[in-house]
């Protein structure tokens, strides 16, 4: 694909759905109403109401977990969308060709035009993780339409089939995974780090489902790496955001499959002097008995769903196992177990590059056309 050049400070062009097709900062609108086309986000979002004198387009969907992204189907030559974010990088595709990636958007309006006039699909995915700070999304609209009018037919914004929920920590995350080496400074790791190119949304794509990752680097189950202070994976997993307080909700949120994949961080440290377990065996026994309630906490909101434990160390691999054993024992006949190794960590701070995230996406889509059963006939 021809790559073109960048227009503007920020934007990053890699090619077009057609030769003439541009991304590139639009005015402002007179009007501040941004939400003309339906929108379908994956990943989890909370509502902002937040107008701001100089950014006037709310309200808008803010999210800090990575991976999220955000899609609309329309006619015609352009559309525009309008964006609040100084902390993330975000890819930008129309009908699955990448068009450029928009690094700390800023409070801005976009357009993308040149287009032919039929129907097409746009994307917005976030690849970075910003654990500090929020991103914002104020919707998309279509050029000249003015709020109260009646909105020309569209094509159909058709939710797919199958859904996804990877739950993990720096691994899901992709921490640091196109960097091509192993030391890293601040900057290269904010700027390297690439959910998209992750195992998890690989995944996914492969089998056109809707996807969640539910993932936050250094976070374990009971043990936080290096047994730092804050929460672990668990005690963040009900919120839309890391604020403790904004529960997450999502009715239409029915994963078939969940995968986790959480114990690196428990055990790949030794216990310090002062954290609460005084030897490895009361971290393991803590371990066990609170990612078993984890996951039954998870069952009682996803009946349905099929649970696939995974470990990437061997050494984690009997304290995953039994509390694989334990659930099923409990009753739980759709939770399994996958170990996955031998990865070449050539990424910031040893963590799995982009040809490992192949591998385990190419590991875990064998695994689940072994099982169909998973999808639950979808």
């Amino acid at each position: 694909m021809q790559f073109i050049a960048a227009l503007l400070s920020g934007i990053v062009l890699a090619g077009a759905a057609q030769a003439e097709t541009r991304l590139e900062f639009a005015p402002q609108k007179n009007d501040n109403y941004f939400w003309q086309l339906p929108v379908y986000t994956g990943g989890r979002t909370a509502l902002e109401t937040y107008i701001s004198v100089d950014f006037p387009y709310g309200p808008y969907q803010v999210h800090q977990w990575p991976g999220t992204y955000y899609e609309t189907t329309f006619t015609g030559p352009e559309v525009y969308f309008a964006l609040s974010d100084n902390a993330n990088i975000l890819s930008v595709s129309v009908d699955d060709v990448l068009l450029g990636k928009l690094s700390k958007p800023g409070s801005r309006i976009y357009r993308v035009s040149g287009l032919s006039n039929a129907p097409h699909r746009i994307r917005i995915e976030r690849n970075t993780e910003t654990q500090n700070e929020k991103g914002g999304f104020h919707g998309f609209d279509l050029p000249n339409f003015k709020p109260g009018a009646v909105m020309p037919p569209q094509p159909p914004l058709l939710p797919r089939t199958r859904q996804i929920e990877f739950i993990g920590n720096s691994y899901t995350v992709g921490y640091g995974n196109t960097a091509g080496k192993r030391q890293c400074t601040k900057d290269e790791l904010w700027a390297t780090t690439d959910t998209q190119q992750a195992f998890g949304p690989l995944t996914a794509k492969h089998y056109n489902a809707d996807y969640q990752i539910n993932a936050f680097s250094g976070r374990g189950i009971v043990r936080n790496y290096d047994g730092f202070i804050g929460d672990t994976l668990p005690a963040l997993y009900p919120y839309a955001l890391y604020d403790g307080k904004t529960e997450y909700h999502d009715p239409l949120w029915q994963p078939q499959l969940i995968v986790i994949a959480l114990g690196t961080n428990d055990f790949s440290t030794p216990v310090h002097a002062g954290e609460k377990w005084k030897t490895e065996a009361e971290l393991i026994a803590d371990y066990e008995a609170t990612y078993v309630n984890f996951v039954k906490s998870l069952r009682t909101k996803n009946p349905d769903a099929a649970v696939l434990l995974i470990s990437y160390d061997p050494a984690t691999t009997p304290q995953i196992t039994t509390v694989r054993d334990r659930l099923k024992a409990q009753g739980d006949a759709k939770v399994d177990f996958l170990e996955i190794t031998g990865f070449t960590k050539n990424a910031c701070d040893y963590h799995p590059d982009t040809d490992d995230d192949r591998k385990i996406s190419q590991t875990l889509i064998a695994y689940l056309d072994a099982h169909p059963a998973f999808w639950q006939g979808k």
